[in-house]
């Protein structure tokens, strides 16, 4: 699933979807592509800090991009779309998974 940033038909129809497939609270898996930049990494981690999120990395072959998988127990599918919101809105060019 691809996020167009900031698209609320698609935060809802994604809210739909978590509430039919999932028992809240539960474990939810975000990814995430950004270019391979210290600073974009730091914001994203900054998100997720103190969470107890389980975060890994891995760079592409040619080390231009990284791709982030956050691991986290979430209360629910709006808490859910808040991250993804505030990740397109502080992290310039990620793309989300």
């Amino acid at each position: 699933m691809s996020t167009s940033p900031n698209s609320e038909e698609f935060y809802e129809k994604l809210k739909g979807q978590l509430y039919e497939t999932t028992n809240w609270p539960s474990e939810y898996l975000y990814k995430f592509i950004i270019k391979s930049d210290a600073d974009k990494s730091e914001k994203l981690e900054a998100i997720f800090n103190n969470m107890g999120a389980v975060i890994s990395k891995v760079a592409s072959k040619n080390g231009k991009y990284t791709s982030v998988s956050i691991n986290l127990r979430m209360s629910s599918p709006e808490t859910v779309i808040e991250k993804y919101k505030e990740v397109a809105e502080k992290v310039e060019g990620v793309i989300s998974l």
